[in-house]
């Protein structure tokens, strides 16, 4: 039986990584995404939300996506780094992109 005064990792440790592959990428979800959303209103209320913003806006979802499927079925680390450092350089692009159009 699982102690709920243990720490999260207490009760990780006894699930299968299949499941923890899921719930990290999850919470992985939680994080950078919220940049994105941060970054793509501001473009769409600045009225740059048309031409090479909105390719890498969709280039970033579409890399996510693949994150999400590789983490939540074969974890291949390797793989999934890249597909992660591909994901924050497009979106390192939007953010001086969009702070550019602030400008």
């Amino acid at each position: 039986m699982y102690d709920p005064r243990l720490p999260a990792e207490a009760f990780h440790a006894h699930l299968p990584p299949e499941v923890r592959w899921k719930a990290d990428n999850y919470n992985h979800l939680m994080e950078q995404p919220t940049l994105f959303y941060a970054v793509t209103l501001t473009l769409a209320l600045l009225g740059a939300d048309a031409g090479l913003n909105a390719g890498l806006a969709w280039a970033y979802v579409a890399l996510r996506i693949a994150h999400s499927l590789v983490q939540a079925t074969v974890n291949a680390v390797v793989l999934r780094f890249g597909l992660f450092m591909a994901a924050t350089l497009v979106l390192l692009l939007m953010s001086l992109r969009a702070a550019m159009a602030l400008l």
